[in-house]
């Protein structure tokens, strides 16, 4: 089983009983306490990187919120508060991830039915199957120009007056979109085929979009995704290639550390193999699409230079 994000709470009763008393501590929480308005609407990313599309394209007639939005804690453990039940139950417009990656979501909806309420999911859009193996879309190249565009066509469809302004910020966003989709194609003219190690498959489409050679075992990476030990002969493989220097960088999840990733990592420091980090949240101060140019350029940066690149969460 894919590892995954957990509701705290255990079933649709008792999140309604959360919902009860969420009202109470929305006079206390400003994102709370927002709901539609003849001008804003309130727009709910399950994370923040999908919040982040949201507010490119809705601009000033949306208030944003994303559930899932730290850096600094392990998205698989994530608990949804009552603050987040409320935003949904507020909310107009959902987008999700799919692919059992933020399944709490269907949770706090089936909670709080609205009819009204439009719930767009990256897997459908970009037509991933329910076995796809890998969850994290939002580093595949193309991922979020789709999604941008279903989010413009139910802006519109919630405030059909402002079309217009929704189309204008669409192309301004996939315009946006040009210097990373330039670096990928930089770095795969630099460094096609180069050797990675990787903890887990976070950034494994942004990797394979470079035309990187992922060196890691599959077995591996899904192992630890899914909070599952890794073989012994699956660590000896991992702990062989970075003392060997066999990679020219090692991309480590600095949101999902565990005492075998852990140990990785000091081995790649100790033999100065690169070490780029990659996360599941979007670190604070950045949007989407500076966030993957950074991600991308923190690669070239490494196999070229032979650098380390961790941006700060």
């Amino acid at each position: 089983m894919r590892r995954r994000p957990v509701l705290v709470v255990g079933s649709l009763v008792v999140i309604l009983a959360l919902l009860a008393t969420a009202f109470v501590l929305a006079f206390r929480h400003p994102l709370a306490a927002r709901s539609d308005t003849g001008h804003t609407m309130l727009v709910v990313g399950a994370e923040n990187e999908y919040a982040s599309v949201l507010a490119a394209i809705g601009g000033r007639y949306v208030h944003a919120v994303g559930i899932m939005s730290n850096p600094n804690t392990d998205p698989h453990t994530f608990e949804a508060s009552t603050v987040d039940a409320t935003e949904v139950a507020k909310a107009s417009l959902v987008v999700q991830n799919g692919l059992g990656y933020d399944s709490f979501m269907q949770s706090l909806e089936a909670a709080s039915p609205n009819p009204q309420r439009i719930v767009l999911t990256a897997a459908a859009i970009v037509g991933a199957p329910s076995t796809t193996p890998n969850p994290h879309l939002w580093y595949r190249p193309g991922t979020m120009q789709a999604v941008a565009g279903r989010i413009a066509k139910a802006l519109s469809h919630l405030r059909p007056s402002h079309r217009s302004y929704f189309q204008a910020r669409l192309s301004l966003f996939d315009r946006s979109l040009a210097a990373w989709q330039k670096a990928i194609q930089h770095l795969k003219t630099t460094a096609q085929g180069t050797k990675v190690a990787v903890v887990e498959p976070v950034a494994d489409y942004l990797l394979q979009a470079a035309g990187l050679d992922i060196a890691t075992p599959w077995t591996f990476q899904a192992a630890v995704m899914n909070g599952e030990d890794p073989s012994p002969q699956d660590v000896a493989t991992m702990e062989a290639m970075l003392t060997r220097r066999e990679v020219a960088v090692f991309v480590y999840n600095f949101q999902a550390v565990d005492p075998t990733t852990a140990s990785l990592l000091t081995l790649a420091k100790q033999h100065h193999v690169p070490v780029v980090g990659v996360y599941e949240t979007m670190p604070r101060g950045f949007d989407y699409q500076r966030w993957m140019l950074a991600e991308t350029n923190a690669l070239e940066m490494a196999i070229t230079k032979h650098t380390s690149e961790v941006l700060a969460p």
